[in-house]
C-alpha cells in the first residue's frame, strides 16, 4: 500500500452543516498514484469505506489484469470521506471536536476539500471522477459545484439526491445503534459493540437483495448458511460508532439542488446546470439507490448515459464486491463511456 498523506487545512463548514458556516481545521486522507502530468481521477471513498477498499479495480493490476487507469498512465487520486475513520473524523480528531463533538460536515466541505487538494497538487482538470454509493453522491456533488472542473462523470450505485426512501431506510440502523445500551450518547470509553452489531444486522438486508437470499448466494462467497456470512460479514468488528453516524448525517442531507437555491429544489433544474459527460450505473436490485430513480435523472442531464448491474448482489455489486462477471461488465462499460 502506498503513503497515506493528508492535506491538513482549516476550512469553513457549509451553510447546511452543524454548526454552520463555521472555522474547522480539517485533514484530508489520501492516496496517490503515477504522475501529475497525466491525466488525473478521483476516486471517493464510500460508506464504511477505505482508500484500500476503494474501487481498485479501477486502477490496480493487483485485482484485474487489465485495469481502466493504470497508473503508468492516470494520476489517480484516492480520497477519504469526512467522518471515515482516515480523514478528520469523530474518532481521530482531539478536543474540541473529538467523539460526538465532531461537526455534521456535508458533502459540501468534502467536496470543497477535495477540490482543494487537486490544487494543491497542481490537478487543473480531472479527466473522470468515479464513485461507488456515497463516492456516487459525491461524483454529483462535484460535477455540480465545479461544472468546469471535471470532464467525465460515473455515479456508480448512488444518486443525485438523496430520496426519502432512502433517508427512512437509513433511520433503521442508526436507530439501533443510538438506543443500543452501550452507545452512552456517544460517549463510550470503549467499542459500542452492541450497539454496532445491531445497526450491522439492521443495515446488511438492505445493502444486498431478496433474490440474493432467495437464491443463497451467501454459498458463492464460501459460507453454509446466512447466519454464518452474518456473523462474518456484518458484525460492525472495527468500526466507530460516531464515525458511522456522521457518515450517515453526510449521506441522508445529500442533495445537489443546495448549491442553486434560485432552483427552489427542481431537481431536473439542477441536473441540467452539469456540464461533465455521466455514466449513471445503477444495480438492478439495489435498494439503496433504485434504477428508476437513476433512469430519471438521466432524462435531464445534458450528457448522461444509463447502464444498469444485472446481478442478484443488490447495492454492494456497484462497488466490486457482486460477482466476477458484474465486476467486468462495469469495467467495459466504463471504458466503452470513456472511449479508452
Amino acid at each position: 500500500m502506498p503513503e497515506t498523506k493528508y492535506l491538513e487545512t482549516e476550512i469553513t463548514l457549509s451553510p447546511q452543516s452543524e454548526p454552520a458556516s463555521t472555522k474547522f481545521p480539517a485533514k484530508l486522507a489520501y492516496w496517490t498514484f503515477g504522475n501529475v502530468s497525466n491525466p488525473a481521477v478521483l476516486l471517493p471513498t464510500c460508506y464504511g469505506g477505505s482508500l484500500e477498499t476503494t474501487t481498485p479495480f479501477l486502477y490496480s493490476d493487483g485485482h484485474t489484469s487489465d485495469p481502466i487507469f493504470p497508473p503508468s498512465k492516470y494520476f489517480v487520486i484516492v480520497t477519504g470521506l469526512l467522518g471515515g475513520g482516515e480523514s478528520s473524523s469523530p474518532s481521530n480528531t482531539p478536543a474540541p471536536f473529538d467523539g460526538p463533538n465532531f461537526p455534521h460536515t456535508t458533502y459540501e466541505d468534502n467536496i470543497r476539500l477535495q477540490h482543494a487538494l487537486c490544487e494543491s497538487l497542481g490537478v487543473k482538470k480531472l479527466f473522470a471522477y468515479i464513485g461507488f454509493s456515497m463516492g456516487g453522491q459525491q461524483a454529483y456533488h462535484m460535477s455540480t459545484l465545479y461544472p468546469e472542473f471535471v470532464e467525465n462523470m460515473v455515479c456508480l450505485a448512488g444518486s443525485a439526491r438523496t430520496s426519502w426512501h432512502n433517508w427512512s431506510f437509513l433511520e433503521g440502523p442508526k436507530h439501533a445503534l443510538i438506543t443500543a445500551v452501550d452507545f452512552e450518547g456517544g460517549h463510550y470509553k470503549q467499542p459500542a459493540k452492541q450497539g454496532l452489531k445491531a445497526f450491522s444486522r439492521v443495515y446488511s438486508t438492505w445493502a444486498l437483495s431478496q433474490q440474493w437470499f432467495r437464491e443463497e448466494c451467501w454459498k458463492e462467497v464460501g459460507f453454509n448458511s446466512a447466519p454464518e456470512y452474518l456473523e462474518a460479514n456484518w458484525s460492525g468488528l472495527g468500526k466507530d460508532a460516531n464515525d458511522l453516524l456522521c457518515l450517515l448525517w453526510t449521506w441522508q442531507k445529500g442533495n445537489i439542488c443546495l448549491y442553486y437555491p434560485e432552483d427552489k429544489n427542481d431537481l431536473a433544474k439542477t441536473l441540467g446546470r452539469i456540464k461533465a459527460r455521466c455514466l449513471i450505473f445503477p444495480s438492478r436490485t439495489d435498494q439503496y439507490f433504485p434504477p428508476e430513480d437513476n433512469e430519471e435523472e438521466v432524462k435531464h442531464l445534458k450528457h448522461g448515459e444509463f447502464r444498469c448491474i444485472e446481478t442478484p448482489f443488490g447495492h454492494i455489486a456497484g462497488g466490486g464486491s457482486g460477482r466476477k462477471a458484474d465486476t467486468e461488465y462495469i469495467i467495459k462499460e466504463i471504458k466503452s463511456f470513456l472511449k479508452i
